[in-house]
Protein backbone atom coordinates (compact mmCIF):
# COMPACT_ATOMS: atom_id res chain seq x y z
CA UNK A 1 0.00 0.00 0.00
CA UNK A 2 2.51 2.53 0.67
CA UNK A 3 4.47 1.77 -2.76
CA UNK A 4 1.36 2.39 -4.25
CA UNK A 5 0.70 5.79 -2.99
CA UNK A 6 4.88 6.68 -3.09
CA UNK A 7 3.97 6.00 -6.69
CA UNK A 8 0.87 8.06 -7.01
CA UNK A 9 2.56 10.90 -5.16
CA UNK A 10 5.63 10.55 -7.66
CA UNK A 11 2.84 10.45 -10.87
CA UNK A 12 1.25 13.72 -9.47
CA UNK A 13 4.38 15.54 -9.04
CA UNK A 14 5.73 14.83 -12.46
CA UNK A 15 1.99 15.95 -13.34
CA UNK A 16 2.47 19.11 -12.03
CA UNK A 17 6.25 19.66 -12.91
CA UNK A 18 5.11 19.04 -16.88
CA UNK A 19 2.09 21.14 -16.12
CA UNK A 20 4.51 24.52 -14.74
CA UNK A 21 7.01 23.67 -17.88
CA UNK A 22 4.00 23.95 -20.26
CA UNK A 23 2.72 27.19 -18.80
CA UNK A 24 5.52 28.73 -20.48
CA UNK A 25 5.73 31.46 -17.58
CA UNK A 26 9.28 34.09 -17.41
CA UNK A 27 11.98 31.33 -16.25
CA UNK A 28 12.14 32.91 -13.09
CA UNK A 29 8.75 32.20 -11.69
CA UNK A 30 9.07 28.89 -13.13
CA UNK A 31 12.11 28.09 -11.76
CA UNK A 32 10.65 29.53 -7.94
CA UNK A 33 7.54 27.83 -8.35
CA UNK A 34 9.98 23.89 -9.19
CA UNK A 35 11.71 24.90 -6.19
CA UNK A 36 8.63 25.31 -4.17
CA UNK A 37 6.88 22.35 -5.53
CA UNK A 38 9.45 19.49 -5.53
CA UNK A 39 11.22 21.01 -1.79
CA UNK A 40 7.64 20.83 -0.66
CA UNK A 41 5.55 18.57 -2.93
CA UNK A 42 2.01 18.71 -0.44
CA UNK A 43 2.32 22.28 0.14
CA UNK A 44 3.83 23.46 -2.89
CA UNK A 45 1.13 21.55 -4.97
CA UNK A 46 -1.51 23.31 -3.12
CA UNK A 47 -0.08 26.56 -2.95
CA UNK A 48 0.85 26.36 -7.24
CA UNK A 49 -3.15 25.17 -7.92
CA UNK A 50 -4.33 28.29 -5.52
CA UNK A 51 -1.90 30.88 -6.46
CA UNK A 52 0.32 29.38 -9.34
CA UNK A 53 -1.75 29.06 -12.44
CA UNK A 54 -2.46 31.75 -15.14
CA UNK A 55 -5.67 32.94 -16.26
CA UNK A 56 -4.78 34.91 -19.29
CA UNK A 57 -7.84 33.33 -21.27
CA UNK A 58 -10.02 34.89 -19.10
CA UNK A 59 -11.69 38.16 -20.58
CA UNK A 60 -12.93 41.76 -17.85
CA UNK A 61 -15.31 42.09 -20.69
CA UNK A 62 -15.92 41.50 -24.41
CA UNK A 63 -14.68 43.93 -27.53
CA UNK A 64 -17.54 44.81 -28.69
CA UNK A 65 -19.10 46.62 -25.03
CA UNK A 66 -15.59 48.03 -24.26
CA UNK A 67 -15.79 49.68 -28.23
CA UNK A 68 -19.25 51.37 -26.81
CA UNK A 69 -17.22 52.46 -23.71
CA UNK A 70 -14.78 53.99 -25.74
CA UNK A 71 -17.19 55.74 -27.92
CA UNK A 72 -18.81 56.94 -25.17
CA UNK A 73 -15.62 58.50 -24.03
CA UNK A 74 -15.34 59.45 -27.63
CA UNK A 75 -18.12 61.51 -27.78
CA UNK A 76 -17.88 62.91 -24.43
CA UNK A 77 -14.45 64.69 -24.25
CA UNK A 78 -15.12 66.62 -27.68
CA UNK A 79 -11.89 68.22 -28.88
CA UNK A 80 -9.74 67.00 -25.87
CA UNK A 81 -7.33 64.43 -27.25
CA UNK A 82 -4.24 65.56 -27.91
CA UNK A 83 -0.89 64.01 -27.17
CA UNK A 84 2.45 65.84 -26.37
CA UNK A 85 4.46 67.02 -29.50
CA UNK A 86 7.73 66.36 -26.84
CA UNK A 87 9.88 63.74 -26.27
CA UNK A 88 6.60 61.98 -24.98
CA UNK A 89 5.14 61.55 -27.95
CA UNK A 90 6.32 57.89 -28.74
CA UNK A 91 5.31 57.10 -25.21
CA UNK A 92 1.65 58.14 -25.26
CA UNK A 93 1.27 56.25 -28.70
CA UNK A 94 2.47 53.07 -26.78
CA UNK A 95 0.38 53.69 -24.40
CA UNK A 96 -2.91 53.85 -26.85
CA UNK A 97 -1.64 51.17 -28.76
CA UNK A 98 -1.41 48.79 -26.16
CA UNK A 99 -4.00 49.68 -23.76
CA UNK A 100 -6.24 52.12 -26.14
CA UNK A 101 -5.71 54.97 -23.42
CA UNK A 102 -6.67 58.30 -25.52
CA UNK A 103 -4.07 60.90 -24.35
CA UNK A 104 -6.11 63.97 -23.40
CA UNK A 105 -5.85 67.87 -22.92
CA UNK A 106 -7.90 70.02 -20.62
CA UNK A 107 -7.47 68.51 -17.36
CA UNK A 108 -7.82 70.01 -13.79
CA UNK A 109 -5.64 68.42 -11.17
CA UNK A 110 -5.01 68.52 -7.57
CA UNK A 111 -2.43 66.33 -5.98
CA UNK A 112 -2.62 65.32 -2.29
CA UNK A 113 -0.12 63.93 -0.07
CA UNK A 114 -2.34 64.17 2.89
CA UNK A 115 -5.01 61.96 3.73
CA UNK A 116 -7.58 63.94 5.87
CA UNK A 117 -7.27 66.67 3.03
CA UNK A 118 -7.92 64.04 0.10
CA UNK A 119 -11.05 62.94 2.15
CA UNK A 120 -12.84 66.69 2.62
CA UNK A 121 -12.33 66.89 -0.70
CA UNK A 122 -13.84 63.92 -1.16
CA UNK A 123 -16.98 64.17 0.98
CA UNK A 124 -17.52 67.67 -0.32
CA UNK A 125 -17.41 66.47 -4.07
CA UNK A 126 -19.97 63.62 -3.16
CA UNK A 127 -22.05 65.54 -1.29
CA UNK A 128 -22.57 67.63 -4.82
CA UNK A 129 -22.91 64.53 -6.53
CA UNK A 130 -26.79 64.54 -8.30
CA UNK A 131 -26.78 60.97 -10.75
CA UNK A 132 -24.24 58.32 -9.47
CA UNK A 133 -20.93 57.37 -7.34
CA UNK A 134 -19.43 55.04 -8.27
CA UNK A 135 -16.94 54.15 -5.33
CA UNK A 136 -14.22 51.30 -5.97
CA UNK A 137 -10.89 51.00 -2.80
CA UNK A 138 -8.78 47.92 -2.75
CA UNK A 139 -9.70 48.46 1.10
CA UNK A 140 -12.78 50.07 2.44
CA UNK A 141 -12.39 49.43 6.01
CA UNK A 142 -14.81 48.90 8.54
CA UNK A 143 -13.42 51.59 11.13
CA UNK A 144 -14.54 55.56 11.97
CA UNK A 145 -13.31 56.50 8.95
CA UNK A 146 -14.65 53.70 6.82
CA UNK A 147 -18.50 54.38 8.73
CA UNK A 148 -17.85 58.21 8.19
CA UNK A 149 -17.70 57.55 3.93
CA UNK A 150 -20.23 54.48 4.78
CA UNK A 151 -22.83 57.06 6.09
CA UNK A 152 -22.78 59.51 3.53
CA UNK A 153 -23.09 56.68 0.76
CA UNK A 154 -26.36 55.50 2.35
CA UNK A 155 -27.53 59.06 2.36
CA UNK A 156 -27.03 59.74 -1.52
CA UNK A 157 -28.96 56.72 -2.15
CA UNK A 158 -32.00 57.63 -0.06
CA UNK A 159 -31.59 61.26 -2.00
CA UNK A 160 -31.84 59.31 -5.17
CA UNK A 161 -28.38 58.74 -6.60
CA UNK A 162 -27.31 55.82 -8.10
CA UNK A 163 -24.33 54.10 -5.74
CA UNK A 164 -22.34 51.55 -6.99
CA UNK A 165 -19.20 50.16 -4.22
CA UNK A 166 -16.46 47.43 -5.53
CA UNK A 167 -14.03 46.27 -3.06
CA UNK A 168 -11.14 43.65 -3.96
CA UNK A 169 -12.93 40.29 -2.24
CA UNK A 170 -9.63 39.13 -0.83
CA UNK A 171 -8.13 42.17 0.81
CA UNK A 172 -11.71 42.42 2.37
CA UNK A 173 -12.76 39.00 3.19
CA UNK A 174 -13.65 39.83 6.80
CA UNK A 175 -15.60 42.52 6.54
CA UNK A 176 -18.77 41.09 5.14
CA UNK A 177 -21.19 42.66 7.62
CA UNK A 178 -20.10 46.20 6.54
CA UNK A 179 -20.41 45.76 3.36
CA UNK A 180 -24.44 43.93 3.74
CA UNK A 181 -24.84 47.20 6.09
CA UNK A 182 -24.24 48.90 2.83
CA UNK A 183 -26.31 47.11 0.37
CA UNK A 184 -29.17 46.81 2.97
CA UNK A 185 -29.44 50.73 2.91
CA UNK A 186 -29.63 50.23 -1.13
CA UNK A 187 -26.04 50.77 -1.97
CA UNK A 188 -25.28 48.36 -4.70
CA UNK A 189 -22.29 46.32 -3.42
CA UNK A 190 -19.99 44.23 -5.41
CA UNK A 191 -16.59 41.95 -4.83
CA UNK A 192 -14.02 41.61 -7.25
CA UNK A 193 -13.01 37.80 -7.82
CA UNK A 194 -15.37 36.95 -5.13
CA UNK A 195 -13.39 33.97 -3.37
CA UNK A 196 -15.05 31.17 -1.14
CA UNK A 197 -12.34 30.98 1.46
CA UNK A 198 -9.57 33.66 2.11
CA UNK A 199 -6.71 32.64 0.10
CA UNK A 200 -7.79 29.55 -0.89
CA UNK A 201 -9.26 30.04 -4.03
CA UNK A 202 -7.29 29.88 -7.34
CA UNK A 203 -8.10 33.74 -8.20
CA UNK A 204 -7.18 34.78 -4.83
CA UNK A 205 -3.59 35.98 -6.05
CA UNK A 206 -5.16 37.93 -8.47
CA UNK A 207 -6.07 41.65 -6.31
CA UNK A 208 -8.06 44.79 -8.00
CA UNK A 209 -5.60 47.19 -6.54
CA UNK A 210 -7.15 50.19 -8.06
CA UNK A 211 -8.46 53.26 -6.17
CA UNK A 212 -11.49 54.98 -8.48
CA UNK A 213 -13.96 57.17 -7.48
CA UNK A 214 -16.16 58.94 -10.56
CA UNK A 215 -19.02 61.46 -9.32
CA UNK A 216 -21.56 62.16 -12.15
CA UNK A 217 -18.86 61.48 -14.61
CA UNK A 218 -17.34 65.04 -14.02
CA UNK A 219 -15.31 64.63 -10.92
CA UNK A 220 -12.50 61.93 -10.68
CA UNK A 221 -10.37 60.50 -7.65
CA UNK A 222 -7.11 57.76 -8.44
CA UNK A 223 -3.95 56.86 -6.35
CA UNK A 224 -2.29 55.16 -3.92
CA UNK A 225 -5.20 55.90 -0.91
CA UNK A 226 -6.98 53.96 0.76
CA UNK A 227 -10.20 54.16 2.68
CA UNK A 228 -8.87 53.75 6.43
CA UNK A 229 -7.93 55.47 9.33
CA UNK A 230 -4.56 54.75 9.56
CA UNK A 231 -3.74 56.67 6.34
CA UNK A 232 -4.75 59.76 7.51
CA UNK A 233 -3.55 58.81 11.74
CA UNK A 234 -0.36 56.82 10.31
CA UNK A 235 1.41 54.09 12.80
CA UNK A 236 2.60 54.29 15.80
CA UNK A 237 5.60 54.16 14.70
CA UNK A 238 5.26 57.26 12.29
CA UNK A 239 3.42 58.91 9.75
CA UNK A 240 1.43 57.38 6.54
CA UNK A 241 2.83 59.08 3.70
CA UNK A 242 1.04 58.62 0.23
CA UNK A 243 0.26 60.52 -2.83
CA UNK A 244 -3.54 60.69 -4.36
CA UNK A 245 -5.24 63.01 -7.49
CA UNK A 246 -8.29 64.64 -7.82
CA UNK A 247 -8.97 65.13 -12.00
CA UNK A 248 -11.87 67.56 -13.26
CA UNK A 249 -11.72 66.97 -17.53
CA UNK A 250 -12.15 65.01 -19.83
CA UNK A 251 -9.74 62.21 -18.40
CA UNK A 252 -12.86 61.33 -16.14
CA UNK A 253 -14.19 59.68 -18.65
CA UNK A 254 -11.42 57.11 -18.80
CA UNK A 255 -11.72 56.58 -14.91
CA UNK A 256 -15.29 55.92 -15.86
CA UNK A 257 -14.45 52.81 -18.23
CA UNK A 258 -12.27 51.69 -16.32
CA UNK A 259 -14.94 51.64 -13.07
CA UNK A 260 -17.76 49.73 -15.22
CA UNK A 261 -15.53 47.39 -17.07
CA UNK A 262 -14.29 46.34 -13.69
CA UNK A 263 -18.44 46.35 -12.42
CA UNK A 264 -19.67 44.30 -15.91
CA UNK A 265 -16.89 41.83 -14.52
CA UNK A 266 -18.11 42.02 -10.92
CA UNK A 267 -21.32 42.07 -11.50
CA UNK A 268 -22.35 40.40 -14.68
CA UNK A 269 -24.06 43.07 -15.37
CA UNK A 270 -23.52 46.08 -18.20
CA UNK A 271 -23.99 49.52 -17.11
CA UNK A 272 -24.81 51.74 -20.28
CA UNK A 273 -25.73 55.09 -21.20
CA UNK A 274 -25.13 58.46 -22.23
CA UNK A 275 -25.62 59.90 -18.58
CA UNK A 276 -22.39 58.14 -17.39
CA UNK A 277 -20.32 59.78 -19.96
CA UNK A 278 -21.81 63.47 -20.02
CA UNK A 279 -20.48 66.13 -22.11
CA UNK A 280 -17.16 67.43 -20.20
CA UNK A 281 -15.99 70.69 -20.17
CA UNK A 282 -12.56 71.61 -20.13
CA UNK A 283 -11.19 71.24 -16.35
CA UNK A 284 -7.77 72.93 -16.87
CA UNK A 285 -4.91 72.63 -18.94
CA UNK A 286 -3.06 69.29 -17.85
CA UNK A 287 -2.76 66.89 -20.84
CA UNK A 288 -2.79 63.12 -19.54
CA UNK A 289 -3.62 59.42 -19.74
CA UNK A 290 -5.29 56.92 -18.12
CA UNK A 291 -3.53 53.60 -17.82
CA UNK A 292 -5.53 50.69 -16.55
CA UNK A 293 -3.12 46.77 -16.35
CA UNK A 294 -4.42 43.25 -15.34
CA UNK A 295 -2.96 40.14 -15.37
CA UNK A 296 -5.39 38.89 -17.99
CA UNK A 297 -4.07 41.52 -19.99
CA UNK A 298 -1.81 40.93 -23.49
CA UNK A 299 0.46 43.61 -22.73
CA UNK A 300 1.77 44.98 -19.41
CA UNK A 301 0.96 48.42 -19.87
CA UNK A 302 2.05 50.45 -16.98
CA UNK A 303 5.04 48.54 -16.68
CA UNK A 304 6.19 49.13 -20.48
CA UNK A 305 5.01 52.75 -20.60
CA UNK A 306 7.27 53.57 -17.16
CA UNK A 307 10.31 51.79 -18.98
CA UNK A 308 9.50 54.02 -21.44
CA UNK A 309 9.76 57.08 -19.57
CA UNK A 310 12.85 55.86 -17.84
CA UNK A 311 14.79 55.59 -20.84
CA UNK A 312 13.28 59.07 -22.34
CA UNK A 313 14.44 61.06 -19.11
CA UNK A 314 17.39 63.09 -19.59
CA UNK A 315 17.92 64.66 -16.46
CA UNK A 316 16.81 62.69 -13.21
CA UNK A 317 13.86 60.70 -12.73
CA UNK A 318 12.49 60.07 -8.90
CA UNK A 319 10.57 57.42 -7.70
CA UNK A 320 8.68 56.66 -4.13
CA UNK A 321 7.21 53.33 -3.93
CA UNK A 322 6.57 51.16 -0.70
CA UNK A 323 8.18 48.04 -2.25
CA UNK A 324 11.19 47.21 -4.39
CA UNK A 325 10.86 44.11 -6.14
CA UNK A 326 11.55 45.10 -9.56
CA UNK A 327 10.48 43.14 -12.92
CA UNK A 328 14.15 42.28 -14.75
CA UNK A 329 13.39 44.93 -17.31
CA UNK A 330 12.27 47.77 -14.63
CA UNK A 331 15.89 46.71 -13.09
CA UNK A 332 17.82 47.03 -16.32
CA UNK A 333 15.61 50.34 -17.38
CA UNK A 334 16.61 51.72 -13.82
CA UNK A 335 20.63 50.48 -14.10
CA UNK A 336 20.76 51.84 -17.41
CA UNK A 337 19.53 55.60 -16.96
CA UNK A 338 21.91 55.53 -13.93
CA UNK A 339 25.28 54.15 -15.77
CA UNK A 340 23.91 56.83 -18.46
CA UNK A 341 24.33 59.56 -16.23
CA UNK A 342 20.89 60.11 -15.18
CA UNK A 343 20.42 60.91 -11.59
CA UNK A 344 18.25 57.94 -10.59
CA UNK A 345 17.02 58.26 -7.28
CA UNK A 346 14.50 55.79 -5.01
CA UNK A 347 12.37 56.08 -2.03
CA UNK A 348 11.28 53.19 0.09
CA UNK A 349 10.02 52.99 3.77
CA UNK A 350 12.34 51.63 6.52
CA UNK A 351 9.84 49.24 7.60
CA UNK A 352 7.30 47.28 5.78
CA UNK A 353 3.72 46.32 6.67
CA UNK A 354 3.68 43.23 4.18
CA UNK A 355 5.35 40.84 7.03
CA UNK A 356 8.97 39.73 6.47
CA UNK A 357 9.13 37.85 3.31
CA UNK A 358 8.78 41.28 1.42
CA UNK A 359 10.94 43.54 3.20
CA UNK A 360 13.61 41.43 2.80
CA UNK A 361 13.07 40.86 -0.72
CA UNK A 362 13.13 44.43 -1.32
CA UNK A 363 16.72 44.80 -0.03
CA UNK A 364 18.16 41.60 -2.04
CA UNK A 365 17.60 44.48 -5.05
CA UNK A 366 19.21 47.11 -3.45
CA UNK A 367 22.91 46.20 -3.84
CA UNK A 368 22.29 45.83 -7.93
CA UNK A 369 20.88 48.84 -8.05
CA UNK A 370 23.77 50.82 -6.07
CA UNK A 371 26.46 49.33 -7.92
CA UNK A 372 24.94 51.04 -11.36
CA UNK A 373 24.70 54.12 -9.85
CA UNK A 374 21.14 54.60 -8.66
CA UNK A 375 20.62 56.41 -5.35
CA UNK A 376 18.76 54.33 -2.79
CA UNK A 377 16.85 56.01 0.33
CA UNK A 378 15.20 54.53 3.51
CA UNK A 379 12.04 57.08 4.19
CA UNK A 380 12.50 57.16 8.31
CA UNK A 381 9.46 59.37 9.53
CA UNK A 382 6.83 56.69 8.71
CA UNK A 383 5.66 54.35 6.18
CA UNK A 384 5.96 55.41 2.74
CA UNK A 385 2.81 54.01 0.47
CA UNK A 386 3.61 56.68 -2.62
CA UNK A 387 3.53 54.84 -6.17
CA UNK A 388 4.36 58.12 -7.75
CA UNK A 389 7.31 58.65 -10.64
CA UNK A 390 8.84 61.79 -11.47
CA UNK A 391 11.00 62.82 -14.17
CA UNK A 392 12.47 65.89 -15.95
CA UNK A 393 9.97 68.48 -14.63
CA UNK A 394 7.88 67.43 -17.65
CA UNK A 395 6.56 63.63 -16.86
CA UNK A 396 4.99 62.33 -13.57
CA UNK A 397 2.59 58.92 -13.05
CA UNK A 398 0.94 58.62 -10.18
CA UNK A 399 -1.63 55.73 -9.06
CA UNK A 400 -1.69 52.42 -7.91
CA UNK A 401 1.15 50.52 -9.23
CA UNK A 402 3.85 49.67 -6.76
CA UNK A 403 7.48 48.53 -8.04
CA UNK A 404 7.03 45.23 -7.52
CA UNK A 405 6.01 42.14 -9.43
CA UNK A 406 2.57 41.77 -8.08
CA UNK A 407 2.16 45.17 -9.63
CA UNK A 408 3.19 44.58 -12.79
CA UNK A 409 1.80 41.20 -13.09
CA UNK A 410 -0.58 39.82 -10.91
CA UNK A 411 -2.93 42.94 -9.96
CA UNK A 412 -5.31 45.21 -11.36
CA UNK A 413 -3.90 48.89 -11.50
CA UNK A 414 -4.36 52.38 -12.74
CA UNK A 415 -2.36 54.93 -13.11
CA UNK A 416 -2.35 58.28 -14.40
CA UNK A 417 0.58 59.44 -17.00
CA UNK A 418 0.78 62.97 -16.98
CA UNK A 419 2.93 65.00 -18.82
CA UNK A 420 2.93 68.74 -17.24
CA UNK A 421 5.60 70.53 -16.31
CA UNK A 422 3.64 72.52 -12.46
CA UNK A 423 2.33 68.78 -11.67
CA UNK A 424 6.03 67.17 -12.76
CA UNK A 425 8.28 70.45 -9.93
CA UNK A 426 5.27 69.91 -7.80
CA UNK A 427 5.75 65.81 -7.44
CA UNK A 428 9.47 66.68 -7.77
CA UNK A 429 9.17 69.15 -3.90
CA UNK A 430 7.31 66.79 -2.56
CA UNK A 431 10.44 63.95 -3.22
CA UNK A 432 12.55 66.60 -2.34
CA UNK A 433 10.69 67.55 1.09
CA UNK A 434 10.36 63.87 1.83
CA UNK A 435 14.32 64.03 1.42
CA UNK A 436 14.75 65.73 4.70
CA UNK A 437 13.78 62.43 6.50
CA UNK A 438 15.31 59.99 4.49
CA UNK A 439 18.67 58.42 4.77
CA UNK A 440 20.27 57.49 1.89
CA UNK A 441 22.73 54.30 1.66
CA UNK A 442 26.43 53.78 1.39
CA UNK A 443 27.17 51.16 -1.04
CA UNK A 444 30.10 50.21 1.11
CA UNK A 445 27.89 49.97 4.10
CA UNK A 446 25.44 48.12 2.56
CA UNK A 447 27.87 45.24 1.27
CA UNK A 448 29.05 45.03 4.69
CA UNK A 449 25.53 43.88 6.23
CA UNK A 450 26.28 40.52 8.14
CA UNK A 451 25.94 37.04 5.85
CA UNK A 452 23.17 35.77 8.32
CA UNK A 453 20.95 39.00 6.89
CA UNK A 454 22.01 38.39 3.42
CA UNK A 455 20.91 35.02 3.44
CA UNK A 456 17.81 35.86 4.70
CA UNK A 457 17.20 38.04 2.10
CA UNK A 458 18.61 35.71 -0.46
CA UNK A 459 16.13 33.23 0.65
CA UNK A 460 12.97 35.81 0.23
CA UNK A 461 14.06 36.98 -3.26
CA UNK A 462 13.85 33.33 -4.47
CA UNK A 463 10.04 33.72 -3.54
CA UNK A 464 9.69 37.31 -4.55
CA UNK A 465 7.95 36.23 -7.99
CA UNK A 466 5.19 34.76 -5.65
CA UNK A 467 4.64 37.34 -2.83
Amino acid sequence: MNTFFSILETLILVSVILFILGENKKPVHTLAWLLVVILFPIVGIILYYFFGREHKKRRLINTSRLDIYKERTLDSVGNFVQEPRDKYADLASLCESTNRAICLTGNGLKLYTEFYAMLDDLMSDMRQAKHHIHFQFFKFEDDPVGQKVAQLLIQKVQEGVKVRVQYDDAANYFRKRFYRKLRKAGVEVEPFIKIRLPFLSDSSNYRNHRKVVVIDGKIGYLGGMNIAQRYGDGLKWGVWRDDHLRVEGPAVAEMQTSFLTDWQFSSKRFVDGSEYYPRIESGGFVTMQVLTAGPFDEWRVIMQGIIRAITRSERYVYIQSPYFIPTEPIMLALRNAALAGIDVRIMIPYRGDRGVLVPLASMSYIEEALTAGVKVAFYRKGYMHSKTIVSDDSFVTVGSTNVDIRSYELDFEINAFIYDEDLAIQARNVFLEDEKYSEYLDIETWRSRSRAQKSKESFARIFSPLL
